[in-house]
């Protein structure tokens, strides 16, 4: 097997990123690439580390973007950077050199939803379908050429969290499905076409603003609830809202059958179009 790269660069965090790292590491002695991985995003149970560290990857954690834009700006060979559940934003500089490709894994299907949180911004707007796409890097945000894209359903009760899981699976298939492509630059790769609307979404914006308004209807509400919910990561902070006029936090949701209403303080019901409820714990502030 052949390839023009001889050097190939991973960057990310996380378990599919840790799939994605093993992967190209099992095909280096086929092509005859150097391997390493940079975190730029530093976690205290680093899955990507350990793979590093048992595989004999070469690692560095490199957290302040302008020494990550210096290092892969000081790269000569020419080099495949991979960026897989990676927030740093490369430089054009960086971008536009001749030795240096970039392909990058976005949760969505590009061109709709680029930016920050993809699946929080699919279940707030009630899509029923969503997917995720790795497409070569350009200067601007999202909007190089598609190499592949991969499409999976939204559940009715999906979460966040749950729907970051299936598209982290997802990502993976598609990798493997093309890696052999890019590193042999024969990806048909094609244009994004955008519309005058498109919307970026960015990592200080939030689904509702925010906000739990409880003269919306029950079902705006649950989308609301499922888009920022993360399990134990706190991706965004907690929802506010206003009950009998007095301001309050959303502690945690769930939708139940309507005998399992018990009467408790602080406790929301509301009817769904289902006959289920939506069950609202939430604590008084100030």
């Amino acid at each position: 097997m052949e390839t023009d790269f001889r050097r190939v660069v991973v960057v990310g965090y996380g378990k599919a990123t840790g799939n994605i790292l093993k992967y190209v590491d099992d095909k280096k002695t086929d092509y005859g690439y150097s391997l390493e991985f940079i975190e730029h995003e530093p976690h205290a149970l680093s899955v990507t580390g350990q793979i590093c560290k048992e595989r004999g990857i070469p690692y560095a954690s490199i957290p302040d973007k302008k020494k990550l834009g210096g290092y892969l700006g000081g790269i000569k060979e020419e080099t495949l950077i991979l960026s897989a559940s990676n927030n740093f934003l490369f430089p054009a500089s960086l971008v536009e050199r001749e030795n240096i490709t970039i392909i990058n894994f976005h949760n969505a299907l590009l061109p709709d939803y680029p930016g920050r949180n993809a699946p929080s911004w699919v279940i707030y707007q009630g899509e029923s379908q969503t997917g995720i796409t790795w497409h070569y890097v350009t200067a601007g945000v999202d909007e190089g050429s598609i190499i592949i894209q991969k499409t999976c359903e939204i559940g009715p009760d999906m979460k966040a969290y749950e729907l970051t899981e299936r598209l982290m699976d997802l990502a993976c298939e598609g990798f493997y499905e093309c890696f052999a492509a890019v590193l042999a630059k024969s990806v048909q790769a094609r244009p994004q076409q955008f519309s005058p609307d498109r919307r970026m979404y960015r990592s200080t914006q939030v689904p509702g603003d925010g906000f739990l308004d409880l003269k919306k209807e029950p079902e705006e509400l649950y989308r609301l609830l499922r888009s920022v919910d993360y399990g134990k990561s706190d991706i965004f902070p907690p929802l506010q809202t206003l009950v009998d006029g007095a301001r309050a936090e959303v502690l945690r949701y769930r939708k139940i059958a309507p005998e399992k209403r018990k009467d408790e303080e602080k406790m929301l019901y509301l009817s769904l179009a289902d006959g289920n409820l939506l069950k609202i714990k939430y604590r008084l502030k100030g």
